[in-house]
């Protein structure tokens, strides 16, 4: 129980914006109880605090402050090509949050955005709306959790509960929630939804320890992964990004092999594969605030606007992920981005 308190959720903010316009919505005063000792303070807009000039985004990791906000205008938007698909015709993203409460060496936020503070939108009932809109032209496939990590702050944000109880019934709606999470007891207490994805990211443990700063452990993700199966939700395991270095063909092999000695292959709904991968500028403004990163200043080749390793690696890194995961998982349920 120490151990999972230690990694889960988030440190309590000491300063907490507020903007006047969400000040008094439900889901604003249910996060701010959390927080009774946390200084409040009023704004107009939550650029005026996340996108202010001059901005140190490696110190305000060490102290960030949540700025609670709604979002105007669009929403729901189309998947990027850097993003896996799935197999879905009509895949879309959107973002509840901006930045994590994580800290990733390898992460693109710390490139995308001017500040390290977290922002949530609580005006929640706007996403649905769009949602419905769009569900009236097509299926959709939408994953919420690219740009931060919603189940690792639902204790105190509890977005994920909602949009569990919103999809429900909604045969043309599928959701995915990816996490690098223990916190998997947030949402144990809901009956699995069929078009739910729980979708965790697993990465050997010495990943863990070296650039995934402030993220659980491998063994307390696997346990929170079986415990969600078992209860009979979908799973996915993302191998994403695999990382290239010294000893890494070890590494990753120990790491899928622990991973279903633990989780039942035939229990998985599918896994991902994908290595590191970056939009330039954002990797340009990352060596500009992180100057001693051996991860962000590895020499990664540019294709299409987009950093990642040399097309030899890369292809020997994916086909030995892919054979490694072929010992317990049909080709069909492997996806390669």
């Amino acid at each position: 129980m120490k151990e999972l308190k230690k990694f889960s959720a988030v440190r309590s903010f000491s300063h907490i914006y507020v903007e006047e316009e969400v000040k008094d919505h439900p889901l604003t005063l249910e996060i701010l109880s959390k927080f009774p000792k946390a200084v409040k303070i009023q704004i107009n807009h939550y650029k005026e605090v996340f996108c202010r000039p001059k901005q140190n985004f490696a110190v305000q990791e060490m102290s960030k402050k949540l700025i609670l906000a709604a979002k105007k205008g669009r929403v729901i938007y189309s998947g990027p090509e850097v993003c896996q698909d799935f197999g879905n015709k009509n895949f879309y993203y959107t973002s509840p949050a901006l930045n994590c409460i994580y800290s990733c060496d390898y992460c693109y936020l710390k490139g995308m955005y001017p500040s390290a503070n977290l922002v949530i939108f609580v005006n929640i009932e706007d996403y649905f709306k769009e949602v419905e809109n769009l569900l009236k032209q097509r299926p959709v496939y939408l994953s919420l959790s690219y740009d931060t990590d919603l189940l690792a702050m639902e204790r105190i944000v509890p977005l994920v509960s909602r949009w569990i109880a919103y999809v429900r019934g909604k045969e043309d709606l599928t959701i995915e929630i990816r996490t690098k999470s223990a916190n998997y007891s947030a949402l144990s207490h809901l009956p699995p939804a069929g078009n739910v994805i729980l979708a965790w990211t697993l990465s050997p443990s010495e990943v863990i320890e070296r650039y995934e700063r402030k993220t659980p452990p491998l063994e307390l993700r696997l346990e929170n992964i079986k415990r969600a199966i078992d209860d009979g939700w979908k799973v996915r395991l993302c191998f994403d990004p695999v990382l290239y270095f010294e000893n890494w063909h070890l590494f990753y092999d120990n790491l899928i092999t622990r991973t279903f000695s633990v989780v039942s292959p035939e229990k998985i709904n599918d896994a991902s594969i994908g290595v590191f991968r970056i939009p330039r500028d954002y990797l340009k403004r990352m060596r500009k605030t992180f100057p001693f990163s051996e991860i962000i200043y590895y020499p990664y080749v540019e294709k299409d606007g987009i950093y990642t390793y040399p097309e030899k690696i890369k292809e020997e890194i994916i086909g030995y992920v892919h054979l490694l995961l072929r010992r317990y998982l049909p080709p069909e349920k492997i996806f390669i981005i």
